[in-house]
């Protein structure tokens, strides 16, 4: 069943997603229970003219951002603020986010989502030519594009709430790029599964990158907390890395001055082509998870940004097609996808927020078997993954 999009409600300042709203919005009821749907439109500074759809399921409230190329903003689960607080402040409107100015880094002016797609040409480092000219900005165009279409449709029976969005990134001539979104929520379920399919709409050959830039922050990061997963080798990105490499699972508290750290990795997958990553706090009472289909997202990068606070204290959990170098080296790597004319890749994706305890144990046990009993193998570097620097 369709439903219509509820009615736009002005609001100066983002809904809080920790408390239940009090607007009237949209209520779809199912066999499970009944969700709540409601639109903002938000006003003054750059967030001026932000689309934002919360859904409420039960177990999950959670903002979507149509006007920032269908990011989920934030999202509370299972009784866990699993976002983040970054120092910009938005959600930005894109008018304010100069992601083509000459440095390459303007797509930062924009940055504090939880989950944003970086792509869909490009998404990694900026890439200069020869003289200098920036080719590709830093993790692409597409969190920074409108959604052109937005629907969603109830499925009474199964208790499920499907979001739907389109998001294109065309030039006349040159690419032509369509991302369709889907996010699904079950009714008492802490979950949000995610299924992107990417289509190359001209007749010509193109190609495309994708990586989740998923970010997670306070009060599920604090120093102590850890990431469990599925792989067999971790590879440091640079020498600041290297140097925290025999700790790269286990995160400090908020430091001022800390200088990221990055590490790569492929991931290792069950039976059915999954991987999960899996953040727990100090004590692993509480968790957050992302299981993702790794036959088309077959690598892993962990952000380690624990900076102060007050400058964006944050880890990212990010499954993509490649690495995030600049696209000239991934493409000698072999890791840009490639499409035929007409044709699509599929991305699949599961969010998990976890406040029990015994889950959170189930998780950590099960990635420890796909890992083995084997210690991850530890490299402070590999050609092949990690761009020299610059």
């Amino acid at each position: 069943m369709n439903l219509n999009l509820p009615e736009k409600i002005v609001s100066n300042l983002p809904p809080a997603l920790d408390k239940p709203l009090t607007q009237q919005g949209v209520q779809a009821k199912t066999a499970a229970g009944t969700f709540k749907i409601h639109r903002f439109e938000l006003n003054g500074g750059r967030r001026h003219g932000v689309e934002m759809l919360v859904v409420d399921s039960g177990a999950v409230r959670a903002a979507i951002l149509p006007t920032r190329g269908m990011s989920l903003w934030r999202a509370h689960m299972d009784g866990v603020d699993c976002s983040w607080r970054s120092p910009v402040d938005g959600p930005v409107h894109p008018t304010w986010v100069p992601v083509s100015e000459p440095s390459g880094l303007g797509w930062l002016d924009g940055f504090d989502e939880l989950l944003v797609r970086c792509g869909l040409r490009n998404f990694g480092a900026p890439d200069f030519a020869a003289n200098g000219q920036m080719q590709y900005p830093l993790h692409g165009r597409i969190g920074n594009l409108p959604a052109d279409e937005l629907s969603l449709d109830i499925d009474t029976e199964h208790s499920l709430l499907h979001v739907r969005g389109r998001v294109v990134e065309s030039r006349f001539l040159q690419f032509d790029l369509q991302l369709n979104v889907a996010y699904t929520f079950a009714f008492g379920q802490p979950t949000i599964e995610v299924t992107d399919r990417v289509k190359n709409a001209s007749a010509n050959p193109g190609s495309m990158q994708m990586l989740y830039h998923i970010n997670v922050g306070q009060p599920l990061l604090e120093s102590g907390s850890q990431l469990h997963l599925g792989a067999k080798r971790i590879v440091a990105r640079n020498a600041r890395a290297a140097q925290g490499l025999k700790q790269w699972n286990v995160y400090d508290g908020p430091t001022t001055g800390y200088e990221e750290q990055v590490y790569f990795s492929k991931s290792a997958a069950d039976a059915k082509g999954w991987a999960t990553a899996l953040l727990t706090s100090k004590s692993a009472a509480q968790g957050f998870a992302v299981h993702y289909n790794t036959s088309t997202l077959p690598f892993f990068t962990q952000w380690k940004n624990t900076v102060a606070r007050a400058d964006g204290y944050v880890t990212g959990i990010e499954p993509g097609t490649g690495f995030p170098n600049p696209r000239s080296f991934e493409q000698t790597k072999g890791r840009v996808v490639q499409l035929a004319g007409g044709a699509e890749q599929v991305f699949q994706l599961k969010l998990e927020g976890i406040g029990q305890p015994t889950r959170v144990q189930q998780l950590v046990a099960a990635i420890g078997q796909i890992r083995g009993a084997a210690d991850a193998l530890l490299a402070e570097n590999d050609s092949d993954w990690c761009a020299p620097p610059k």
